[in-house]
């Protein structure tokens, strides 16, 4: 198969993330080629989903402060800071038959991050996509994928790759559910994710990534990638839908039907305290972190969170799923009983209630 491949780097948010759309849109008429992109944005970017609101994904007022902009994707998914040490990956090309459909988004994110865990394995870094849309290393989130199928027949596989994330920087612009941000939240949020950077133990360029990246997705796929660049047709049109769309305020100020809110709490348990900070989209836990002075691996609690990520928040729900994560993989809090964090994610959401009730602490921040 013979794709286009385009190299960009220092792009504004509008820009970027109208290039996408526009080739995309143009994949079900056959009027651009099958693409490959890999790119930057400019330092820095805060991108939220398309069903995500400004306000209860950013801090706004540190953004403006750090002179970060601020867009919405035409993709899922949540809040994300992009710049020049994070790597966007878009494929874009008409939607295979018979998978223009959400349905099949796992199939598709196998297949399509193929590209980001070869290159990773290339470096000597075994990853794989897990479930809920992440390619992770070591039950850390090393990159987040997002899909998109444009009404006229085109499909976007798109994703964020850490090459490297100062990760204070992230939480100053990022709300999360803690009520404040210290060095513990920061390490908190640390042993969820990774970066390139880190499990090489050295430095390396966003650019040998990128070829590397290049050269995964070619195996991997059985590419001919040409490379080449926005035709002027495409650019005219992602130059009108960046002013027409992408720049309006009516697309920056789309809000959701339900307001997200954030709350907290601890739990006496045999194993030690432990407390529960989440966020909630209704009745859906939208973000979870797990914290406390139990002793466990890192990976028990990033399997526990992912597991109830996108998890409707009650009591029942919560154990049964937590009883079958510790019979399937053996994930669990040790003399933690599961209807014990049931319980704290149950009196968390209380407080987030609340919290939403008189207005206090809204916000998001899918977990890393």
């Amino acid at each position: 198969m013979t794709w286009r491949y385009i190299a960009d780097d220092g792009v504004g948010a509008a820009f970027g993330l109208a290039a996408d759309e526009v080739v995309t849109r143009r994949q079900g008429g056959g009027q651009s080629p099958p693409t490959l992109r890999l790119y930057t944005y400019r330092s820095h970017c805060a991108l939220v989903g398309r069903f995500q609101r400004l306000g209860s994904e950013l801090r706004l007022d540190e953004c403006r402060t750090a002179a970060v902009e601020v867009n919405r994707r035409p993709t899922g998914g949540g809040a994300i800071i992009m710049g020049g040490d994070q790597l966007g990956v878009a494929v874009m090309l008409p939607a295979p038959a018979g998978e223009r459909s959400y349905d099949r988004t796992r199939d598709l994110f196998t297949r399509f991050s193929s590209g980001i865990t070869g290159a990773l394995g290339d470096l000597g870094i075994e990853a794989e996509y897990r479930r809920k849309n992440d390619v992770e290393v070591g039950r850390k989130k090393v990159a987040g994928l997002g899909i998109y199928f444009d009404p006229a027949g085109g499909m976007l596989f798109h994703a964020s790759l850490l090459v490297d994330l100062d990760i204070a920087f992230m939480l100053s612009i990022l709300k999360t559910p803690f009520e404040k941000i210290s060095d513990k939240e920061i390490a908190t949020v640390a042993e969820r994710m990774t970066t390139i950077r880190r499990e090489l133990g050295r430095a390396i360029s966003t650019a040998e990534v990128r070829a590397r990246v290049k050269e995964a997705y070619t195996r991997e796929l059985g590419l001919d990638l040409v490379p080449g660049t926005f035709s002027a047709e495409e650019r005219a049109e992602i130059e009108a839908l960046a002013e027409g769309r992408y720049e309006t305020e009516e697309w920056l100020a789309r809000e959701p039907a339900t307001p997200d809110a954030m709350g907290s709490a601890t739990v006496k348990t045999d194993g030690g305290l432990l407390t529960v900070h989440l966020t909630l989209a209704g009745d859906v836990i939208k973000a979870i972190y797990l914290t406390g002075d139990f002793f466990t691996d890192d990976a028990v609690l990033a399997g526990m969170e992912r597991a109830l990520r996108w998890h409707p928040v009650r009591a029942e729900a919560v154990t049964k799923t937590l009883e079958a994560l510790r019979q399937r993989d053996g994930l669990a809090l040790p003399q933690v009983p599961s209807e014990a964090v049931a319980r704290a994610v149950e009196t968390a959401a209380e407080a987030a209630r609340r919290h939403e009730h008189f207005g206090l602490a809204k916000g998001c921040f899918v977990n890393p």
